[in-house]
């Protein structure tokens, strides 16, 4: 055990980035389970207010976030300094991106409908910073080897060929599969190659005119989110809290 972490973590310098994103995780968690007990009347929990106002925790998150990151930049991947910093930085993103909701509709809608795009947002980041310290880097450069990478023309066909089937991904309205594909270039494929979500771009530009493939999409996306949507609130809901009926 002691080999494979220095080998895979120390070494490379990824152990700040393991601290990031454990502090992160860890931080979102604890906001969470903070929160519901203020929601729910419970423990010596309570908002923060200043002279009336509400103070968000996304306040004290982009201050920990600026400070933690110009600190990582200036201490660079090894030693005390960025492994604090990447505590910071980890702990400011979590309050953060906790509430992207806030920051996206700019209104308190943490405990409706439109908050779930924050435990989206937090479970999508966690999860590619975890392919990133898995191994994977952007666009599949991490798959080519030495001879490959000094060939640059190769590098730049390969980051040039990923980066067009995210994009075509994302005109599909394949957002999901099109960030994924920055990291795995094959799930970016999948994405490119199926048909497109209604009301997409791909599928406003080029199934006007073709009412079967408008059709077929319509239909594929029904059964997709019927066979789906109802587990996904179910972890929603179990992650970041049941929003208020309306």
């Amino acid at each position: 055990m002691g080999d494979w972490w220095q080998r895979n973590i120390v070494e490379p310098g990824k152990l700040p980035l393991l601290l990031a994103l454990s502090a992160f995780v860890l931080t979102f968690v604890v906001t969470r389970v903070i929160t519901r007990l203020i929601r729910a009347g419970k423990g010596p929990f309570g908002n923060v207010k200043a002279g009336g106002v509400h103070i968000h925790h996304v306040v004290p998150g982009v201050v920990l976030t600026v400070i933690g990151g110009f600190c990582a930049v200036a201490g660079g991947r090894y030693g005390f300094g960025s492994a604090l910093a990447a505590v910071v930085f980890g702990i400011g993103a979590g309050l953060v991106l906790d509430e992207f909701a806030l920051i996206l509709h700019l209104d308190d809608v943490y405990w409706t409908e439109a908050g779930r795009k924050s435990v989206e947002v937090v479970v999508l980041t966690a999860a590619l910073v975890g392919l990133v310290l898995a191994g994977f880097t952007p666009f599949g450069v991490d798959g080519m080897s030495q001879e490959e990478l000094q060939d640059r023309a190769n590098v730049i066909a390969t980051v040039a060929g990923n980066f067009f089937f995210s994009l075509l991904a994302l005109a599909k309205g394949k957002a999901r599969l099109a960030i994924f594909g920055v990291i795995v270039p094959v799930i970016a494929l999948i994405g490119a190659v199926r048909l497109a979500r209604p009301g997409s771009p791909w599928a406003r530009r080029f199934y006007a005119r073709r009412p079967r493939a408008r059709a077929r999409s319509r239909l594929r996306a029904y059964h997709h989110d019927r066979r789906w949507s109802g587990p996904r609130r179910v972890v929603q809901d179990w992650i970041g809290g049941r929003p208020d009926p309306r």
